[in-house]
């Protein structure tokens, strides 16, 4: 009787088992469906292989993923660095921020504090650019890794909250039906903006809090 892998391996084509196309197949089931659906069996799956052979290139769907960010983050054009220390990190962030817009799921797999350990060195200019920049700045290495932490935080937050709300249809988002009126006596300034709100707070303004960010990030050292 033949294995259930076996079974439901693809007939007529050869294995898949380069990391290349272990990862272009992920990152097509993502596309497609989603990071959130993605597992390394149904990878396997559609790969045509069993999942044992597929152990072998990764140890979990966390695994796969890292792969997949520092692969990705591996073909990102890395810009000509400014001199000028918070410059510097206003570029860096700024790369970052970009390169996650366009694949925003990678921003949910590292929210997690701690994940710089996971990236390879591709992805950590991006890393070693900010923490720079703040000791170039007169921060100590403590004070600089709480600068990258303040950055991360707003671009990570940034980034999710765009995402998820641009995945909604208009016609199934929360707010649809809110009328966003407030009781001008309670709350002025709201009743103020009222209906405003929406289109307020859906503009683009991460540029303009970067730089606010990083200006009031670096005025703390000393």
């Amino acid at each position: 009787m033949p294995r259930p892998d076996a079974a439901r391996a693809r007939t007529g084509r050869p294995p898949v088992t380069s990391r290349a196309e272990i990862l272009a197949a992920a990152r097509q089931l993502i596309d497609r469906d989603g990071w959130e659906k993605l597992s390394v069996r149904r990878l396997a799956a559609e790969l045509g292989i069993g999942p044992t052979t597929l152990y072998h290139h990764v140890r979990d769907k966390a695994d796969l993923l890292v792969q997949l960010l520092n692969a990705y983050t591996g073909q990102l054009e890395r810009p000509r660095l400014p001199s000028d220390p918070r410059e510097r990190i206003v570029v860096a962030a700024t790369v970052m921020h970009d390169a996650l817009a366009a694949w925003p799921w990678a921003a949910e797999v590292v929210t997690v504090d701690g994940f710089v350990g996971l990236l390879d060195e591709p992805a950590l200019w991006m890393v070693e650019a900010i923490v720079g920049g703040a000791v170039d700045s007169g921060c100590s290495p403590e004070q600089a890794v709480g600068v990258f932490r303040g950055i991360w935080y707003y671009t990570a937050g940034e980034i999710l909250v765009r995402a998820r709300s641009g995945r909604r249809p208009a016609d199934e988002r929360p707010y649809r039906d809110a009328e966003f009126r407030f009781d001008p006596e309670k709350m002025p300034h709201l009743a103020a903006i009222g209906d405003q709100w929406p289109e307020l707070a859906a503009r683009d303004t991460y540029a303009d809090g970067l730089r606010a960010l990083v200006d009031g990030l670096l005025a703390q050292r000393g």
